[in-house]
């Protein structure tokens, strides 16, 4: 039996640890592969008693069958679990909740299908992870749903995947390896590719398609939320251009386009309000490479931003993801050569203050630098990510936030064994380096 809490949950007549909903769909296969990884391991004290989900039998299936396949086994063994749900579905889904205490949802773009999962895991008293990089979705279910997860209390925590697990975690990792007060950190990310290039599934193009053009409808939402700003503490972070030479890496960078910046404001605004820690501002960014790069990606940015303004704008975008990408996003997904080929490496520069130095006064007089390193971002780093964020919410059960509700990764994980179970998995915190100024 896993630790921390589960004896209740198998009192109340819960089957499973762990549930991975939209198994069959193509990220979904890659996480069903990697919680299979991690049941053979016997890392969960107990064992892990898990189950897929999903609409097709048959397609389930195939999915546990490719993962014994690819783990070696000759067959799934029996003791993993096949529901049958549907998101549209509201019954099934409330079944599914009851038989598990914890959902990992796959199933996206989540401003669509997102919801009905979260409302049947709040509702019938299951945990819920997610790997959206839809800032609306995560911050309209916090609306909707954080009271909710509060009073039941389970938790609901979205962008475990990457890119957002590299970034918040790696900000926190950042300050907790800096002797004194973190109060500013920039994050470079750098995908390297082999000879075979780089490869998305489409449904993650879907999501910036449908994100960019409700960006309008964001902003009502957070004012709907009234968030209390975030005090800066220490030198403020100045703001970048959008396409700058960066000295360290020669070479062109742009801002981030993705979810990490909202995620980790998000996580510093709770470890700010409820734990009284000094928050630290943050900016990311993407390296692109030379001119010809900036040039090109310039081009299809305006492209894609005067598409995405009209209907049929959208219906051409995601008609055709592969034309309008120069062949990044595919229907396809990538091959497992593109995949082997791939890897990630974010890069953290913090600048703070030393112990006994006042934030408040005087410019920061600590540098640091930080790395997370891991294999290709959306399929084998994502689900180990996903994966490793149930296991400490199912393990580290002590270290979570006092109450359930809806959270990002840094706060939910912030005290958790989150980083070190990582490191074990291939994605890689390290300290780079570290100087006074």
């Amino acid at each position: 039996m896993a630790a921390g809490g589960s004896d209740g949950a198998k009192a109340a007549g819960r089957p499973y640890d762990l549930v991975v909903f939209g198994a069959s769909g193509f990220t979904g296969q890659f996480v069903v592969e990697e919680v299979a990884r991690t049941a053979a391991d016997g890392e969960l004290r107990g064992g892990l008693r898990w189950a897929v989900a999903g609409r097709s039998r048959q397609k389930l299936q195939a999915v546990l069958e490719r993962a014994a396949e690819r783990l070696g086994k000759a067959a799934p063994g029996a003791e993993v679990g096949v529901l049958l749900c549907d998101v549209g579905d509201a019954a099934s889904l409330a079944a599914m909740a009851k038989q598990t205490r914890l959902v990992l949802s796959c199933v996206g773009p989540y401003r669509f299908l997102g919801e009905p999962v979260v409302e049947a895991c709040v509702e019938n008293g299951a945990n819920y992870i997610d790997i959206s990089g839809e800032p609306q979705f995560l911050e309209g279910m916090y609306l909707k749903y954080n009271q909710k997860a509060t009073e039941k209390g389970v938790y609901v925590v979205g962008s475990c995947g990457f890119d957002s697990i590299p970034a918040d975690m790696g900000v926190l990792y950042t300050r907790d390896k800096l002797k004194g007060t973190l109060t500013a950190v920039e994050s470079f990310l750098k995908v390297k590719s082999g000879p075979e290039g780089v490869c998305v599934h489409d449904g993650t193009w879907k999501s910036a398609v449908y994100g960019l053009a409700d960006q309008d409808n964001l902003r009502k939402l957070r004012k709907k939320i009234g968030y209390s700003p975030v005090p800066i503490v220490g030198a403020k972070l100045k703001r970048r251009g959008f396409v700058f030479y960066s000295p360290e890496f020669k070479e062109y960078c742009v801002p981030f386009m993705g979810s990490d910046v909202s995620v980790v404001k998000r996580s510093q605004r709770y470890l700010h309000t409820d734990l009284q820690e000094t928050p630290v501002q943050y900016g990311a960014y993407v390296n692109i490479g030379g001119l010809g790069t900036v040039v090109k990606l310039m081009l299809a940015g305006i492209l894609f931003i005067l598409l995405v303004k009209f209907s049929f704008g959208r219906k051409l975008l995601t008609k055709y993801p592969e034309f309008f990408s120069a062949g990044r996003f595919t229907k396809k997904g990538p091959t497992q050569k593109q995949m082997d080929g791939t890897s990630f490496t974010m890069t953290f520069f913090g600048e703070g203050y030393s112990e006994g130095q006042d934030p408040q006064n005087g410019k920061p007089n600590v540098k640091i630098c930080t790395e997370v390193k891991g294999p290709e971002p959306g399929y084998i780093a994502t689900p180990i990510a996903m994966v490793q964020a149930g296991v400490s919410l199912l393990e580290d059960t002590a270290c979570l936030p006092k109450q359930g509700g809806v959270y990002s990764p840094g706060a939910a994980f912030s005290k958790t064994k989150l980083i070190d179970r990582l490191n074990k998995r291939g994605v890689e915190f390290s300290v780079i380096s570290k100087a006074e100024v």
